[in-house]
C-alpha cells in the first residue's frame, strides 16, 4: 500500500514546559513524506511509490537532489518496477488509435511505469483484408518513427504488439508480418518478433479468421530481452495457445512473457483469463503481462478485452475493466525467484522420458 495522504502534512511535536532555568528545548517538526521518501534511492525506473491501480504520480522533483537531508534511513525498501498495460479500441483510423495509443503513453509515464504494453493491432484494424494490406507500413515507415519519437519523449520501453508489417518480402508476396517490436526509451527498435502461429480458426455461427491468407509466419523465436522490469520474452496472441513457445523463452532466462492480444469474445470469454494467461505463468513461472483490444474494432468485429497481468504464482494482479485504459502492476522478481526456488520445476523436467522444449538459437539459462 502507498503511504497515507496524511502523512504530507509535517506534523509539530509539543515538548513540556521547561522547568526553571533549564534552558527551553527547540521546537521539533517531524519531516513531512513528500521529503522523507526523497532519501530513498532511484529505482530503475521513473520513480513512485508502489500501488496497484495507478492512483499515486511521481515523487516531487525535490527527489532527486536533497542535499540538505541526512542520508540516514538503514536498508531503505526497495522500489519495483512499474509496468502500464493498456487496452484500446482500434479502428481503421491510423491517426485517431495513434493519439489514443499516445496519450496512454502520456498518462503511464506520468505515473511512473517504466516500460508500456499497447496490444495486437494498436496500428489499426482492418473491416477486411484489403483494407488491412492497404494500411501496412514498414518497420521504417512514418507510424513506427513517430512511436520512436514518443518513446524518446517520454523515455519509456514501448512493447508495440502487433504491428502490421510490410516486411522486404512484400513486392513479392504482397503479404505482411504480424509483428511485436520493443522501443527502448531511446527509440531504438531493440527487438522484433514475427508471429510464428497464425489464427486460422472457424467456430460454425460465430468466428471465421484465416490470418494466414494475407500474413506471413515468422521463422523464429526471438531472445528474451532485457528490461527494466526483466526479462522480456516476446509472443502474439494465438501463440498463447502453445505452451511450448513460453517454455523455450522460460528456458532462455525469461522473467516475463507477453501476450499483446486482439481475443474474439466467445473464445475470450471461455478461455483467455482463467485458463490460458494463468497457466502460462504458472507452468513457466513467470509474469505474464497481456495488453488487449477491447470493444467494437468495426462494424464486423468486437473484441473481448480484460488486459491484465498475472504473477508468477497465477494470481491475477492487474486487470482492466471496459473500454480504453491501462491497469497497473509492479514487477517484483525477488518474489519470481522465490516461487522458482521454493517449487523447482525447471530442474525437475526429465528431458529423458519426453525430451527438452527448446528453442532453435537460444541458449539455456539456469
Amino acid at each position: 500500500m502507498g503511504p497515507s495522504r496524511h502523512r504530507d502534512q509535517a506534523a509539530a511535536v509539543t515538548l513540556p514546559p521547561p522547568h526553571p532555568g533549564v534552558p527551553p528545548a527547540p521546537r521539533l517538526r517531524a519531516v513531512p513524506w513528500t521529503l522523507l521518501r526523497c532519501l530513498l534511492p532511484a529505482p530503475p525506473c521513473t520513480p513512485r511509490w508502489p500501488h496497484s491501480s495507478g492512483t499515486l504520480g511521481r515523487y516531487p522533483t525535490l527527489c532527486h537532489s536533497s542535499p540538505h537531508l541526512p542520508h540516514a534511513m538503514a536498508d531503505p525498501p526497495t522500489l519495483k518496477p512499474l509496468v502500464a498495460v493498456g487496452q484500446v479500441t482500434s479502428t481503421p483510423d491510423k491517426e485517431l488509435n495513434f493519439a489514443i495509443c499516445a496519450g496512454l503513453v502520456r498518462e503511464a509515464t506520468h505515473r511512473g511505469a517504466c516500460l508500456v504494453f499497447l496490444p495486437e493491432g494498436f496500428d489499426y484494424i482492418g473491416s477486411n483484408t484489403a483494407q488491412t494490406l492497404s494500411l501496412a507500413e514498414g518497420l521504417d515507415g512514418d507510424l513506427m518513427g513517430r512511436y520512436a519519437e514518443l518513446a524518446k519523449e517520454y523515455g519509456v520501453w514501448l512493447s508495440l504488439g502487433g504491428f502490421h508489417e510490410r516486411g522486404q518480402d512484400w513486392p513479392t508476396t504482397q503479404r505482411i508480418y504480424n509483428c511485436h517490436v520493443l522501443l527502448d526509451p531511446a527509440g531504438n527498435i531493440v527487438a522484433a518478433y514475427r508471429k510464428t502461429h497464425l489464427c486460422d480458426v472457424e467456430l460454425e455461427g460465430r468466428v471465421t479468421m484465416k490470418e494466414s491468407s494475407f500474413t506471413n509466419p515468422g521463422t523464429e523465436i526471438v531472445a528474451p530481452i532485457s528490461t527494466p522490469a526483466g526479462k522480456l520474452g516476446l509472443s502474439i496472441c494465438y501463440d498463447l495457445r502453445f505452451p511450448e513457445i513460453s517454455l523455450a523463452l522460460r528456458r532462455a532466462g525469461a522473467e516475463i512473457l507477453t501476450y499483446p492480444s486482439a481475443f474474439t469474445v466467445p473464445t475470450g470469454s471461455a478461455h483467455w483469463e482463467q485458463v490460458l494467461l494463468r497457466a502460462r505463468a504458472i507452468e513457466s513461472q513467470c509474469y505474464v503481462v497481456a495488453a488487449a483490444q477491447t470493444g467494437k474494432n468495426h462494424e464486423h468485429r468486437t473484441s473481448y478485452g480484460h488486459a491484465l497481468v498475472v504473477d508468477p504464482w497465477g494470481a491475477v494482479v492487474a486487470q482492466c475493466h471496459e473500454g480504453t485504459g491501462l491497469c497497473y502492476a509492479e514487477i517484483d522478481l525477488n518474489y519470481l525467484h522465490r516461487i522458482r526456488q521454493e517449487i523447482p520445476v525447471h530442474s525437475h523436467r526429465r528431458p529423458d522420458l519426453y525430451g527438452t522444449v527448446a528453442a532453435t538459437g537460444l541458449a539455456p539459462v539456469p
